[in-house]
């Protein structure tokens, strides 16, 4: 790497603290108004720490002391930390969805580093969106970059049995809802299902997006497989802490660092973790405020190539994050699939990634199995495109029934979610197995915000004769956590007039995985006649950050991601005046 090292002149935040001016008086004066010395913050980097911390946020819990982790290595590293809070999308409870809202964290990560006096960052995530929001912002702000996960958290118990996040809610609702387990087992396992501070500790959205942030190389080699509550977790992020000022120094920026060798690695160890499907859309957007756009095409084509090697629910069948880290973690997972990765590109210990895992070892074969003994036969994701999905959608196969992976059958259309929970939950609804559930008006601009809604229920009538798998179609997201035979991302969306808007109960639907198609039964002149007669709906917003969203939000295929945020919009926007 060529030596571009900073002396304490060319550092940016000398521009407010260097200064021989009054402005230069007025931040100075500021800052020891705080009752720091000028030898605290002269000459050094300053390092904004954004932290994500709320009282709301489980999977965030513990920041409120890691922070002060990070803020111990800064300081042990000769830096200047300043923790900057942002908005923290605690998934569980933020709604419609925390998808309306990751662009807006992405918007405010850019404009806190960039509006204020410092020199590199440290991000503070891991609950689902907070990984690619907060990677967005520094992306397009550009300034040296660390992200320190939130790890996830202890497995789950119940009676002795261990308990996925997500995962075996939606198991155990279905078993209730068929009379096989009292309201007190309900209860019990409300208690032992998340037992600490951390992310879902399932193959979930955080736990698949902090595993992408290290292949793409923006966390401390190993960190994203680290257990919240492990002693590890707070040595990474005083680690990380000491690092980023070495990275000012050394302006080791993104853009140094990131090209599209990065996000093909990103894509490669998705599937290899048996990935969440919504890896897809945050990979997109992600790559595209670093000018290294890949495609829906490039997850199809790693598709049919990487194999899933992680036995981590609920794509794997029996372990948890937990036990993933025992087994070795991120770096042993990828000394299995080297053949996929380009090995040079470069991460923020200012080694490669082939550097980064060499010596990686593999503790338990069962958990990272070996590519002639893969967790599924099938691939962690497929891209499916069609005349129901022109611009392509996406479904887990390794979460399927096998039946459903080749499959016809009759719709059973839904225009919104109450309509479709009033369905499913009564004994008279005219379902079979062999139907195909479809909700519409739930993507990026019907949902707002493309809701976690496609894993739809099963009818109850169906649970209770043993049914525990259905094809289900929709525009909406699901959560990592969820399993099932799922069309999900269906693009464009019903809302703006896409094909799923035209379907009718009634018609047949087919899908075929290893084909990769996804189709509508129906003629190319009963569909154009049908598109005559759609009316768009009317809209969600008519004032506030919805009514912004709702004019700039781009489709599922394009990754979501607002179109005057993107790298490609616009000249790069220089430094804020200071005068």
């Amino acid at each position: 790497m060529t030596d571009t090292r900073k002396t304490p002149d060319t550092l940016r935040s000398a521009r407010w603290f260097a200064q021989d001016d009054l402005r230069g008086f007025g931040h100075r004066s500021r800052i020891m108004q705080m009752g720091y010395a000028p030898s605290d913050f002269i000459g050094r980097p300053a390092i904004a720490i954004i932290n994500t911390w709320s009282d709301i946020n489980p999977c965030h819990a513990h920041f409120k002391q890691r922070v002060e982790d990070v803020k111990r290595g800064v300081l042990q590293a000769g830096g200047f930390p300043i923790e900057l809070p942002a908005i923290s999308l605690a998934e569980n409870f933020v709604k419609p969805t925390t998808m309306l809202y990751r662009n807006f964290l992405a918007m405010e990560a850019e404009e806190l580093i960039r509006s204020h006096p410092v020199d590199g960052v440290v991000l503070m995530g891991g609950c689902d969106k907070t990984t690619p929001a907060l990677i967005m912002g520094a992306v397009s702000a550009g300034l040296p970059a660390i992200f320190v996960p939130a790890g996830p958290m202890l497995r789950g118990n119940w009676k002795g049995k261990i308990l996925g996040s997500g995962s075996d809610a939606w198991k155990y609702w279905d078993e209730r809802r068929a009379g096989n387990i009292s309201d007190q087992d309900w209860l019990d396992i409300e208690g032992g299902i998340a037992r600490s501070y951390g992310h879902c500790m399932t193959m979930g959205t955080a736990s698949t997006m902090t595993a992408i942030a290290e292949a793409i190389g923006f966390t401390m080699p190993g960190a994203s497989s680290i257990p919240a509550p492990d002693a590890n977790h707070i040595r990474m992020s005083a680690t990380a802490g000491r690092r980023i000022v070495e990275m000012v120094w050394e302006d080791l920026t993104p853009a140094r660092m990131l090209s599209r060798h990065s996000f093909e690695n990103a894509i490669a160890v998705a599937m290899a973790m048996g990935c969440s499907t919504n890896a897809i859309i945050h990979v997109l957007a992600m790559s595209r405020r670093a000018g290294a756009t890949v495609t829906l095409d490039d997850f199809e084509a790693a598709s049919r190539k990487v194999p899933t090697l992680a036995n981590v629910r609920p794509t794997g069948d029996t372990y948890l994050m937990e036990d993933f880290f025992y087994a070795g973690g991120l770096p042993a997972l990828m000394t299995r699939i080297t053949e996929h990765l380009h090995l040079d590109a470069l991460t923020v210990s200012g080694r490669s990634i082939g550097e980064n895992i060499a010596g990686a070892a593999i503790h338990n074969e069962d958990v990272i199995r070996p590519a002639d003994n893969p967790a599924t036969r099938q691939s962690a994701l497929a891209v499916l495109k069609g005349n129901l999905a022109p611009e392509g959608c996406v479904i887990k196969p390794g979460c399927c029934e096998e039946r459903l992976l080749k499959h016809t059958g009759p719709a059973i259309v839904f225009d919104d979610y109450p309509a479709m929970k009033a369905a499913i939950d009564s004994d008279d609804f005219d379902v079979t197995p062999d139907h195909v559930l479809v909700l519409r008006n739930a993507g990026p601009l019907g949902g707002p915000g493309m809701p976690e809604w496609g894993m739809l229920p099963l009818p109850k009538k169906l649970v209770k004769q043993g049914v525990r798998d259905m094809l289900r179609i929709s525009d909406a997201r699901m959560s990592g956590t969820s399993y099932g035979a799922c069309v999900l991302h269906v693009s464009p969306e019903s809302y703006v007039g896409g094909p799923l808007a035209l379907v009718r109960t009634g018609d047949l639907i087919s899908v075929d995985v290893e084909a990769r198609t996804l189709n509508l039964d129906v003629s190319d002149a009963e569909l154009a006649r049908r598109k005559a007669e759609w009316t768009p709906p009317p809209p969600r917003f008519e004032r506030g950050y919805g009514w912004m969203f709702s004019r700039h939000i781009k489709q599922a295929h394009e990754g979501c991601d607002f179109d005057f945020l993107e790298t490609s919009f616009g000249a790069p926007i220089g430094e804020p005046a200071i005068f």
